[in-house]
């Protein structure tokens, strides 16, 4: 989802962010949430949405490690697929409502938005997504409410100590594993394939375009590329976020995941938990109680760290919106223009939330709420940070060789592509989008930009106000819907 969270103290009314939770992550709980077969729903557009699991090679993790899932959004029989990536701690649920979207504007498509392998290693059964004993009301057989299953720490949480392949789950494993999406959507030639993606999910998506499998260039799987937010080529110089990718940094990184660094700790800068999935919890469970009853009392306020703590009691709605809204302090990567906080409390003294922005706070919970999949991933591999970083040169460097990166392919792209950009990057993802054109073959681009949005309202805002939706269903009419 995020690129690279800015590393800057997250302010609200002058209270600085960082504190962790004692009990969190403790341990113990429920296998592996992610379960086989297909969850089916029905969806606006046709066709409606089914979630399945795609196997993929070996990765030396557990048992059901060994397979990534996909979100299909649309029409079996569609002509063309259009493959969406996430960003940095980013899951397939961040591309529902645009996958809705986008099926209801373009004919001929379907979406299929990918779980990376990590997905599997988070715990969602607390929230009746693995072994089915959740009832949706905040409530577990045997193992007592939700909020203290996973605040308590009595979910199943993957430890540093035991997780030493996780250090192997670079970029090479991750395009290995989309590769099999891929050629999964284009059913032997059958179907035409779109690959797009989000921040970092943009930057893998490109990466695919320019890598080389075995002799065949990644970009003659597909038929288009659409970076959201994202890319490469100095795409997220705007942001502020150094790329970390000289010689010297590199070693660094590698060494300390040599060491057992192996998890990407960015999200603990929220201060909403010191463990590696405490913040994504949080969000899970702030989505989960804001969908199923908005309006009532937030459960999860005493909870809250106290320096990101409403002074107030709030519903459960408007809690959510202290957690994902620009007007909190939050930086852009993590947040989005909803609305505000009730000014008057009802008759019982708690606040309520006022959408007035373009991202209304339902449909963020929505999409936060899951079960499964999820928005947000809950281990993100530190050496997958490291290659993302290498690849932004997009070239077949010394460096890039020197980590498997087979990026040999990128002047060769002949591709249309679509770029998108909101405030995030001041302008840096449309200007990269332009370099990587013309040092390739692409043939058509299509530029877009709206200064209005954060880094993630294009995910999650409504309809009528989402620039990204409406464009990007304008350049897969051109190139991919028929």
């Amino acid at each position: 989802m995020t690129k690279r969270l800015v590393r800057r103290a997250v302010l609200r009314g002058g209270l600085g962010g960082g504190l962790a939770l004692a009990g969190i992550g403790a341990g113990g709980g429920s296998a592996w949430a992610a379960g086989d077969g297909e969850r089916r729903r029905g969806a606006a557009g046709g066709g409606g949405e089914v979630y399945v699991p795609i196997a993929v090679g070996a990765g030396g993790g557990p048992v059901g490690s060994d397979r990534v899932h996909v979100l299909k959004v649309g029409p079996r029989d569609a002509g063309t697929v259009v493959v969406l990536v996430p960003g940095m701690f980013g899951a397939a649920n961040d591309f529902r409502l645009m996958a809705r979207d986008l099926v209801a504007s373009v004919p001929g498509i379907q979406v299929w938005a990918v779980d990376r392998r990590e997905e599997n290693l988070a715990d969602r059964s607390g929230f009746g997504s693995g072994n089915g004993n959740g009832h949706g009301d905040g409530t577990r057989d045997g193992d007592g409410d939700l909020v203290g299953y996973y605040l308590d720490g009595r979910y199943r949480a993957l430890e540093p100590a035991a997780a030493g392949y996780f250090g192997q789950w670079g970029l090479a494993r991750t395009l290995d594993d989309l590769r099999c999406v891929v050629l999964a959507a284009r059913a032997g030639g059958r179907r035409r394939v779109v690959l797009g993606g989000h921040s970092w999910g943009a930057t893998s998506a490109l990466a695919y375009a320019a890598w080389d499998f075995d002799g065949r260039a990644g970009y003659r799987d597909l038929v288009g590329l659409a970076v959201l937010d994202g890319g490469v080529r100095g795409a997220f110089e705007g942001t502020g976020a150094t790329v970390r990718d000289s010689p010297e940094e590199v070693r660094e990184r590698l060494a300390a995941i040599a060491g057992g660094r192996v998890f990407d700790m960015t999200l603990s800068g929220v201060g909403l938990g010191s463990r590696a999935e405490s913040t994504q919890i949080w969000y899970q469970l702030a989505g989960w109680y804001a969908h199923h009853d908005p309006e009532g009392r937030s459960v999860l306020q005493d909870r809250v760290p106290e320096a990101l703590r409403v002074p107030f009691p709030v519903t459960n709605a408007a809690l959510l919106g202290s957690f994902v809204d620009a007007g909190f302090g939050w930086p852009n990567d993590i947040s989005v223009h909803s609305g505000h906080l009730a000014a008057e409390a009802d008759a019982s003294g708690v606040r309520g939330w006022v959408d007035d922005g373009i991202t209304p706070i339902g449909r963020v919970a929505e999409a936060y709420a899951g079960p499964v999949p999820g928005v947000w991933e809950w281990y993100w591999p530190a050496r997958l940070s490291v290659d993302l970083d290498v690849s932004d040169v997009y070239a077949d460097t010394d460096l890039a060789r020197s980590l498997g990166l087979r990026l040999r392919h990128a002047p060769g792209i002949d591709l249309p592509l679509y770029a998108f950009q909101t405030s995030y990057s001041n302008g840096t993802v449309v200007e990269s989008a332009r370099r990587v054109v013309a040092e390739s073959h692409v043939p058509y681009a299509a530029y877009e930009s709206d200064e209005g949005m954060n880094h993630l309202d294009p995910l999650f805002a409504a309809t009528p106000h989402n620039t990204a939706t409406h464009t990007l269903a304008e350049f897969l009419g051109r190139i991919g819907g028929r």
